[in-house]
């Protein structure tokens, strides 16, 4: 008599979100800069520099990859846990508040429907952290910097996790984790990500650039405009549960479609 077959697990359904103007309302490279000059740490030249690059990223024709190579930089020398330390303090002062309600309603949605919640950002895991562990969200791809004796030495490990580079990370999560892309979304608001959004089976334009906007509609793509977060009083109680972290949805009729590790 013949052995059993093995069963293979069912593939799983994945919820991928960007970060910047779609899990919070701010560009988090922005408000970095904003904080360390705040702080002392950088001069109003430096300011105007990072400010100067966001618009650059907004209009298209920021180099990524050689700004992040140039950027990170800045950090050799430094050791791990300081800037750990350093990004959730600032995550407290100047991040928490911006996350869209509806946004983090999302991901209670996906999670309740069994989906894997992961969080896609061309930031590096210092930045991204933080707001995964507020969202419980486990998790997380990202721009990884290279670390020896627990100082940076400058260097970026390729690729830059940025359009392209996204999927090449991505690819690795979802061989891992047996995720099946035909039934997964994806919720971002720039056009840098429409190599991703190409390849999920719902992709969703949150609150989109324009030039992401008519590739939406031409497409037919749900698109969802979140609220701008309420500025959070020093009197309010904490909202959000801050769980551990290891490592559409709703299109405009509402609802879920029916078919719809922490990395180092």
């Amino acid at each position: 008599m013949a052995p059993p077959a093995q069963s293979r697990p069912l593939p799983r359904v994945a919820a991928f979100f960007d970060m910047d103007k779609t899990l919070i309302a701010e560009n988090s490279a922005s408000l970095f800069v904003r904080y360390r000059y705040q702080r002392g740490e950088i001069s109003g030249v430096d300011l105007l520099k990072g400010l100067g690059a966001y618009l650059q990223y907004k209009l298209g024709v920021l180099d990524i990859r050689n700004w992040t190579q140039n950027t990170m930089l800045q950090f050799r020398g430094r050791g791990e846990d300081e800037l750990e330390a350093e990004a959730n303090r600032w995550f407290d002062e100047m991040v928490a508040e911006t996350i869209y309600p509806e946004a983090e309603a999302l991901v209670r949605e996906h999670e309740s429907a069994g989906h894997v919640v992961v969080i896609v950002s061309g930031a590096t895991k210092f930045v991204v952290r933080p707001l995964a562990r507020r969202l419980g969200i486990p998790h997380f791809l990202f721009t990884r910097l290279e670390v020896e004796s627990g100082r940076f030495t400058g260097r970026v490990i390729e690729p830059v996790c940025f359009g392209e580079g996204k999927i090449y990370w991505l690819q690795q999560f979802i061989e891992a984790q047996g995720i099946d892309l035909a039934k997964s979304y994806f919720y971002t608001d720039s056009i840098t990500d429409l190599p991703l959004l190409s390849i999920v089976g719902h992709p969703v334009a949150a609150n989109p650039d324009p030039l992401l906007y008519r590739v939406a509609v031409r497409r037919r793509w749900p698109v969802r405009f979140f609220r701008e977060p309420e500025p959070v009083r020093a009197d309010d109680p904490p909202t959000r549960s801050q769980p551990t972290v290891e490592g559409s949805a709703r299109d405009a009729a509402g609802g879920l479609p029916p078919t719809t590790r922490d990395a180092n």
